[in-house]
This record gives structure tokens, C-alpha cells and sequence, in this order.
């Protein structure tokens, strides 16, 4: 017998020694040496590794994981090293169970990716009584099927010590089931958290400060993360807000806690993109305090809405900052038409040069269409193809 060790890219950190028959040898194996050895060397793997077959089962782990899982042979390498497993009956039903709960087989992939060991877990037992205990509350399997592909570990914890207790106090604050349904799907771990060392804490403080329940639970039900923060820092920052000359009792200071908590280095990079469009260190404050959201916006978002309001309107970047909510409009969809139409209307002498910004861009749909296209498209019969962006505002002339 001829001993032969070599490298196979399927395993990891295990070591191969297996006994082939001599050349001498009239036994017959079906399958020369020769092509047993092609059969593994020619597999390609940015990182061959070694395996000792006789000794475990990663490899039917491995091709398990590729062949009913949909995990990359790399991935299913890597995952084989969490978790080990000896028969297709319990993996099989845990995918069986997950598909009947609507879960794609992408998403099958990423929870088993994530939190392996959910393999071997009892489907009757211990997932689906977690799954109808959120189909209960109003999570529909969409919506379920999304978080837990984005993050299975609720899926290990304990219904009845974790779960249940965390949906008892999440409910006590923001009172219904949707809010609290709401706050899962912005993030996981609000079911997961030991909500006596940061929750609870850091709601206290907002409390003290005169924050009302009804902006706590636009707090934690629509950016539950500005509240993980530990509590000395919490306190900085809202001692920070109320600094800034938010009013404790409106639903801005909250969301302004939203920017400031968890997205600071967002908040200072907008400041700078607003002082490059001449606002001062007043007009941000003054604009921050109206919209907190605007210093979460995109530099490229600014930049392009700037440019056609100034640039291309004539509006003085001031008078943005003190109508800050323009930003978010789309500029394709709502900023350029209206404003094609308003320079439409100046050409023919329709109306004054002088339009405010939010007289134009403010106002819902129909009522800007009754105020300035249906008005005058008698006047203007192109009017309406201004609005719709078919031909351009100077075809009217």
C-alpha cells in the first residue's frame, strides 16, 4: 500500500493520510491513483487546506451547507467550523419549517451564514413557537423574514425570558403593537438588549428633562438605536441639545438626539457642506433646530438641490436655510417642474419675479397645479408639458 498526503481546498486544518493500493497490487478500485489525486488538486480554492477524512464529518457538514443551504464552498468552509452535522434530519426540518414561514432561499442562506447552530435547534419546540409568537403581535412574515435575515440572533435567544419580557416593556412605553413592530424592524436588538442598563436609564433621563411619552415612543419606535448609548454620554448629549435651543417638548428635540446619538460624523460633514454654501454657523443652528434630519442628508443630495435653487433659481442660499425642508424634496420629480413652470409664467409676464421659495415648492401637488398650471393654461396651452418635463420652460416665449 502506497501512504499519500496531500492538500484538498473542501477542509479545514485537517490532515489527510490515506492508503491507496501499490502499483503492484491486482486489486481493482475502480479509480486509478492517479485520477483520485487529479479529482482533489484540480479543485481551486484561494486557500487549499487539509483534512483527515476518517476522522469527522465536515465534509458531509460542507456539502450540506452548499447543496441545501446555498452557501458559497468558501462560506460553507468557514461555517462548517461552527457547527457539525451528522444526519439531514434536523437541518432539513429547521429549512423545512423556515420556507413554510415565507423565507426565500437567500435569506435561509444569510440566517444559517449568521447563526449556524439554528441548524440543529428543535423547529417545533424552539423556533416556531418564537415565529407565531411575533406573527402574534403584528409582524407580518414579510417584514419577520427580512429582520431575521438581517439578524438571527433573536432566533437563540429565550422566548420566555428574554423575548416576552422585552415585548412587555417596549409595549409599556410606546402602548401598541405596531409601534412596537415598528421598532423591530428598525432594529433587532432592542428584543436582545437588558433594557434595565440602557433603556431604561436613558429614557429616565429624557423624562426628567420634560421629554413627553408621546415623542419617547416616536424615539424608540422609529430610531430605538439613538437610545444604546450608555448613560453618561446620553446625558452629554442632551444636555448638548437643549444647549443648542431645542424645545424639550417637541418632537424635534428627539429627533435631534436622533443626529447627534449615532450619527455625529454625518452631522459634521453636512456642516461643513453648508458652510460651503455660505450659511453661517447661525443659519445651520437655525436650520438644524427646524429640521434636525437635514444634517443626515447626503453631500451629493445638498449639492445638486443647492445648485439648481441658486444657481440656476436665483433663490439666496439663506433663504434654503431658513426653509430647510426643500432639500428633501425630489428634485426631479417636484423641485425642476415646479420650477420650469414658475420661469414659464415670468417669460409670459404672468407673475412677479419675486416668488418665495416656499410660496412654490411648499404647497401639495394639487394645490400648486390649481394655483399655477390650471390657472393659466389657457394662456399658456404648453403649460402642462412644462410641468410634465416633456419640453422646456423656454418653448413658451
Amino acid at each position: 500500500m502506497e501512504a499519500l498526503q496531500f492538500q484538498c481546498p473542501m477542509m479545514v486544518n485537517r490532515t489527510i493520510s490515506c492508503a491507496f493500493p501499490s502499483r503492484k497490487s491486482k486489486q481493482n478500485f475502480g479509480v486509478s491513483n492517479a485520477q483520485f489525486l487529479f479529482f482533489f488538486l484540480n479543485r481551486s480554492s484561494p486557500r487549499p487546506v487539509s483534512f483527515k477524512i476518517e476522522a469527522n464529518n465536515s465534509n458531509f457538514t460542507i456539502t450540506y451547507l452548499i447543496e441545501s443551504c446555498g452557501l458559497a464552498p468558501e462560506a460553507a468552509t468557514s461555517v462548517s467550523q461552527k457547527v457539525q452535522l451528522h444526519s439531514r434530519e434536523r437541518p432539513d426540518s429547521v429549512l423545512t419549517l423556515l420556507r413554510e414561514h415565507g423565507l426565500s432561499k437567500s435569506q435561509i442562506s444569510n440566517i444559517v451564514r449568521k447563526r449556524p447552530s439554528l441548524l440543529l435547534a428543535n423547529p417545533k419546540e424552539i423556533l416556531l413557537p418564537k415565529l407565531e409568537f411575533f406573527h402574534s403581535i403584528g409582524i407580518s412574515r414579510s417584514d419577520l423574514a427580512r429582520i431575521l435575515a438581517a439578524d438571527p440572533t433573536v432566533l437563540t435567544r429565550s422566548l420566555e425570558k428574554q423575548i416576552i419580557p422585552s415585548y412587555h416593556f417596549l409595549k409599556s412605553v410606546l402602548l401598541s403593537d405596531e409601534k412596537v413592530a415598528s421598532a423591530l424592524k428598525r432594529t433587532s436588538w432592542i428584543f436582545l438588549e437588558d433594557h434595565s442598563k440602557k433603556l431604561l436609564p436613558n429614557l429616565s433621563v429624557l423624562r426628567a428633562t420634560g421629554v413627553p411619552e408621546s415623542c419617547l415612543a416616536l424615539l424608540l419606535a422609529h430610531f430605538p438605536e439613538a437610545l444604546i448609548q450608555k448613560n453618561d454620554q446620553f446625558v452629554k448629549t442632551v444636555e448638548e441639545i437643549k444647549e443648542m435651543g431645542f424645545d424639550p417638548t417637541k418632537s424635534t428635540f428627539v429627533l435631534a438626539i436622533h443626529v447627534m446619538a449615532g450619527n455625529r460624523s454625518i452631522y459634521n460633514r453636512c456642516y461643513e457642506v453648508y458652510q460651503r454654501w455660505g450659511w453661517s454657523e447661525d443659519e445651520i443652528l437655525m436650520s438644524f433646530r427646524k429640521h434636525p434630519n437635514c444634517m443626515l442628508l447626503s453631500e451629493d443630495k445638498i449639492t445638486k438641490a443647492m445648485d439648481f435653487l441658486v444657481n440656476k433659481m436665483g433663490w439666496p442660499s439663506g433663504m434654503i436655510a431658513r426653509c430647510p425642508v426643500v432639500l428633501f424634496f425630489s428634485l426631479e420629480k417636484r423641485i425642476k417642474p415646479r420650477c420650469s413652470v414658475v420661469q414659464a409664467l415670468r417669460l409670459k409676464g404672468l407673475i412677479k419675479k419675486t416668488l418665495s421659495l416656499s410660496t412654490v415648492l411648499l404647497p401639495d401637488k394639487k394645490r400648486f397645479v390649481e394655483k399655477y398650471v390650471a390657472k393659466y393654461e389657457n394662456q399658456v396651452p404648453e403649460l402642462w408639458s412644462v410641468y410634465e418635463m416633456k419640453v422646456d420652460f423656454r418653448s413658451v416665449i
